[in-house]
C-alpha cells in the first residue's frame, strides 16, 4: 500500500464530519441504551451514534476500498478489553498486525486497541449523555493514525457549527461561522473560496492568541476533568482526591486552580486546550476514538499530551490516561505545569481493556 496522503485524507474526514452533523442535529435521540457487557449505566449509547458510525464506516469503505474494516465481534467488547492488558499491544507477535483491522470505532471495536496499522479510529457521538440530555456540547471526532501516531485530526461540533482540523506538520484550524449559515465550506469545493462563504466563515489558526501566554502554574490555571463512568474503585478514589487536590485551598496542600470544568466531551475538551480556552485537561478511562483527533490538534497547536500519572511523558495514543497542557510561546512554562500537575495527582490512574 502507498503512503497516505495526509491531505486527501483530512478532506474527505472533513466531508464525512458535515454529513454525520447533519445526522445528529436532525436526530431525537429517544432510543436509548447503556453499552451492552458494560455495568456503568452512565454509559450511554443511541440508535444515533450506531447510524453515525455505520454512515462513517461505509464512506471510508467506498473512498478508501484497501483498507480492513472488518472488525471481530466472537468476544463481548468488555470481556475483551478487560482480558487484555495494557502491555500485549507491545508483545503481539510479529505479523499479529496484518490481520487486525484498520478502522477503530466506538460502536463497534471489541478491544479498543490500537496498531502500527494505518487506521481511522471513529468516535460517532463524543458526549453521548450531553447528547440525550440536549446539551450541545457534543462532536464527532475523526481520525487517522500509522505508526500508533495520529496523524490527521477532525472534531465537529454541529450544534455550533465548529469544526477543528489539522494535519500532522501543517497547523490546526478552527472553522467557525461568522454569520449562521448550513455548515462549513467543504475543503476543494466550488464554494470554499466563493465571497459567500468566505463572509460566512472564517478559518483560523490555533491557538486563538497568538503569541501564546506563557503558563504560569496551576494557581492561575482553568482546569478541565472528567467523572467517567467508574463511580468506585481506586480509579474513582484518585480522581476524586485529585479533584480535591486541583481546587482545594492553599492551606490544605491544594493547588488553588482557578476552577474546574466538567463538560463531558474528551474530544472537545482537547480542542479548548489547542484554542487556548482551557490550560490543561486531565482525563482516565476515555478510550483512543475519544482523544486521537483532539491530539493533533493539541500537537499543532503548540500543545503537549503525556500521561495521567506522573512520569509518562510519551503516552500511548490508548493508553486510556492523560493530561494534556496547552501551547505557549517557546514552551514557556509547559515543562513546569505538566511537572506541578502530576504533583497533585493523588493516587495512580490504572486501566485495562
Amino acid at each position: 500500500m502507498a503512503e497516505p496522503n495526509l491531505q486527501e485524507i483530512h478532506d474527505f474526514l472533513f466531508d464525512i464530519a458535515l454529513k454525520a452533523g447533519d445526522m445528529i442535529t436532525s436526530a431525537n435521540p429517544s432510543t436509548v441504551d447503556t453499552k451492552k457487557n458494560y455495568d456503568a449505566a452512565s454509559d450511554l449509547v443511541t440508535e444515533t451514534d450506531k447510524a453515525v458510525e455505520d454512515m462513517v464506516s461505509s464512506s471510508l469503505k467506498s473512498r478508501f476500498p484497501n483498507y480492513s474494516y472488518a472488525s471481530p465481534v466472537q468476544t463481548p467488547p468488555h470481556q475483551a478489553r478487560l482480558s487484555l492488558p495494557l502491555t500485549l499491544r507491545r508483545t503481539l507477535p510479529k505479523g499479529a498486525n496484518d490481520s487486525l483491522p484498520s478502522f477503530l470505532g466506538e460502536e463497534t471495536s471489541t478491544t479498543g486497541r490500537l496498531t502500527p496499522a494505518p487506521t481511522f479510529i471513529v468516535d460517532p457521538i463524543d458526549g453521548t449523555t450531553n447528547f440525550v440530555h440536549a446539551h450541545p456540547y457534543i462532536s464527532i471526532s475523526l481520525a487517522f493514525a500509522h505508526n500508533l501516531k495520529p496523524l490527521v485530526g477532525i472534531v465537529y461540533n454541529p450544534f455550533t457549527q465548529h469544526l477543528y482540523h489539522a494535519i500532522h506538520g501543517k497547523g490546526a484550524y478552527l472553522t467557525a461561522p461568522t454569520v449562521p449559515t448550513s455548515h462549513p465550506p467543504r475543503p476543494g469545493s466550488a464554494t470554499e473560496n466563493s465571497e459567500a462563504v468566505v463572509s460566512a466563515y472564517a478559518r483560523t489558526r490555533l491557538p486563538l492568541k497568538m503569541p501564546a501566554p506563557a503558563l504560569t502554574g496551576l494557581k492561575r490555571a482553568l482546569v478541565a476533568v472528567e467523572w467517567g463512568n467508574e463511580r468506585s474503585g481506586g480509579n474513582w478514589e484518585a480522581k476524586t482526591k485529585t479533584f480535591a487536590s486541583l481546587a482545594g485551598d492553599e492551606s490544605t496542600g491544594g493547588a488553588m486552580v482557578h476552577s474546574l470544568r466538567s463538560l463531558g466531551s474528551a474530544a472537545l475538551n482537547c480542542c479548548a486546550v489547542a484554542r487556548g480556552d482551557l490550560d490543561a485537561y486531565w482525563e482516565g478511562g476515555c478510550w483512543a476514538w475519544d482523544v486521537a483527533a483532539g491530539w493533533v490538534i493539541v500537537e499543532e497547536a503548540g500543545g503537549r499530551v503525556v500521561g495521567g500519572n506522573e512520569g509518562e511523558v510519551e503516552p500511548a495514543v490508548d493508553s486510556r490516561r492523560y493530561l494534556v497542557v496547552r501551547g505557549s510561546e517557546g514552551g514557556k512554562g509547559q515543562e513546569e505545569m505538566i511537572a506541578e500537575f502530576w504533583g497533585a495527582v493523588k493516587g495512580k490512574l490504572e486501566y485495562e481493556y
